[in-house]
């Protein structure tokens, strides 16, 4: 073979492999459902458009061939039956994939390591998710005592905290795999952050590193990086000194609509640090409802700022309404990892800080009678 034949040779050897390289194969079948079609979905960072369909055959078969597909994997959705299966797809890819019954819960994945890592985490979690659910859901009986209420609260947080340790042992375990940057953003209903906030960048930092070494090409990773970024301005940020002297905090309250600390300056402000989980809250939420209520017309104004250290948002809902608390009622319902115990050094509950309308602490942990001569104090 002279040196032109073996040039026209490579790079027709080549210009195949680009070809074969750029397209995607997947077929199985799917069992148990009266549902004839399936869709393809390619789920982007803005939005989520179907690419594809096919009918399913009498046994329930179905195949897609998908061209033009990124050599480094990119996210795509089986829509099957109204429920997702995310895969992560990459040129040259042959994938079998199917189920028999509830699909989520069983389907199975050949033909892609990094799909058939995202099938361990994604089971997993939706299984944990849909038993927070079930537990949520025993709350709605009725007659339930106190002592039931609280066998349900205890089950829910260890669930919770269970789903947790597991979605961050899976990052950790699998951080060069798109399936950890896939893990990194799930949340469980109700969940802002992963774990505590802005905190969390150490697990991005992590999953970028070693994504620069497997997929450098990959667009996750420059997300990544710009998330991480995002995190380290506003960390940076909280560390400024700001006007008022006491850290801020922005929560939100029994509607999702986000409160801060700071919008209530100019009024003396409790902010106050409960728990609807511990049961114990009651009687010091009585007290403090008398002293808001002899409050209320004083001259210089005064509020209430209580942040619930919970995670189950049926238990806190449900005390604040029963209790008809009439103040600022907030929660980011990551119970004992809420970013706003670490800045106010609140080591139990209950706490609570006195703030002046000049934005200055002026007492802690007051209660009862030494409260009122207090307020008596700066509200006049």
């Amino acid at each position: 073979m002279n040196r032109q034949t073996l040039v026209i040779s490579l790079a027709s050897a080549l210009l195949l492999c680009g070809c074969h390289s750029s397209t995607v194969k997947i077929s199985g079948r799917f069992v148990g459902s009266d549902a004839k079609q399936i869709y393809l979905e390619e789920a982007s960072p803005l939005n989520q458009s179907f690419v594809d369909s096919a009918q399913l055959a009498a046994d329930g078969s179905y195949s897609f061939r998908l061209k033009g597909v990124s050599a480094t994997p990119v996210l795509y959705n089986l829509v099957y039956n109204g429920e997702r299966i995310p895969l992560f797809l990459a040129g040259g890819d042959h994938l079998t994939v199917g189920s028999v019954g509830s699909v989520v819960r069983n389907y199975i994945v050949e033909g892609s390591h990094e799909s058939e890592l995202l099938r361990q985490f994604y089971q997993s979690f939706i299984a944990g998710a849909q038993e927070l659910d079930r537990i949520v859901a025993r709350f709605g009986r009725e007659n339930l005592s106190d002592e039931e209420r609280q066998a349900i609260t205890r089950e829910y947080t260890d669930e919770y905290y269970r789903i947790r340790r597991e979605q961050l042992r899976f990052i950790i375990e699998n951080k060069a795999s798109l399936a950890a940057v896939y893990a990194l953003y799930q949340r469980l209903p109700g969940d802002t952050y992963l774990f505590n906030g802005d905190s969390d960048v150490v697990y991005f930092r992590t999953v970028a590193e070693a994504i620069e070494q497997t997929y450098p090409e990959s667009p996750y990773l420059q997300a990544l990086l710009g998330e991480i970024a995002r995190m380290d301005a506003r960390i940076s940020l909280a560390s400024q000194i700001t006007e008022a002297t006491f850290p801020d905090l922005e929560l939100s309250d029994i509607y999702g609509k986000k409160i801060r600390l700071s919008s209530l300056a100019g009024k003396v402000v409790l902010l106050d640090f409960w728990s609807a989980e511990l049961g114990t809250s009651n009687a010091l939420n009585a007290d403090l409802k008398e002293t808001y209520a002899k409050y209320a017309d004083s001259p210089v104004g005064f509020e209430v700022y209580q942040v619930a250290i919970d995670t189950s948002k049926p238990v806190w809902i449900t005390a604040v309404q029963e209790q008809q608390l009439p103040w600022v009622s907030v929660s980011d319902l990551r119970g004992r990892n809420s970013t706003s115990l670490g800045l106010y050094n609140v080591q139990r509950i209950p706490a609570n800080f006195l703030i002046d309308k000049e934005g200055t602490i002026v007492a802690k942990d007051i209660y009862g009678k030494s409260l009122e001569e207090k307020l008596d104090e700066l509200t006049r």
